[in-house]
């Protein structure tokens, strides 16, 4: 144990996979659980990757690189990909580790401020309910405002402060 604060409120409950939207372009975006894919869409969203995007060391930069961290992810966590039709265009998931699942997601730049981010992390959150989650925790660089207002939107809260990286965590009601 780590010694993780979680908010004494559950947030949620979350809907969970699969389910459908219209974002703010009128794209028609579906949301599914990743259940032994091909991962080339998910490898080729990656390498189209914006550098200025990464925080933290992630996504990686090089192929080869990509492709094991997807693995590792993929085998071990709880994963929700965002569609537009045969292009992902949106990743996240839940990685267990000893005090709750560490979440992280990224939306490929040319769909970010259309309300996938929010849809894609209510979506996986919902599908960690099903699945038996509870403890949920993230970091953010405390400079990305609006990741920040996302998180806090569906029910994270600040939970350490102290360095250039913000966690945030959140305590998960049941299943919608």
């Amino acid at each position: 144990m780590t010694g993780r604060i979680y908010p004494d409120e559950p947030a949620g409950p979350f809907p969970g996979p699969p389910r459908e939207m219209d974002d703010a372009e009128g794209r028609r975006i579906t949301f599914e659980v990743v259940e032994d894919a091909d991962t080339e869409p998910i490898v080729e969203m990656y390498v189209a990757f914006d550098p200025a995007d990464r925080a933290q060391g992630i996504p990686p930069s090089q192929e080869d690189r990509i492709r094991s961290w997807l693995d590792t992810l993929l085998e071990e966590g709880l994963n929700v990909l965002a569609w537009d039709d045969e292009d992902v265009v949106g990743h996240a998931v839940l990685m267990p580790d000893d005090d709750g699942w560490e979440l992280a997601i990224f939306v490929n730049q040319p769909y970010q401020g259309a309300g996938i981010g929010t849809e894609l992390i209510q979506t996986l959150l919902g599908y960690g309910a099903e699945e038996g989650v509870d403890r949920v925790w993230l970091t953010v660089e405390r400079w990305n405002r609006p990741a920040i207002a996302l998180y806090k939107s569906v029910g994270f809260e600040p939970s350490d402060a102290e360095s250039f990286e913000m966690e945030m965590s959140l305590l998960l009601a049941g299943v919608e």
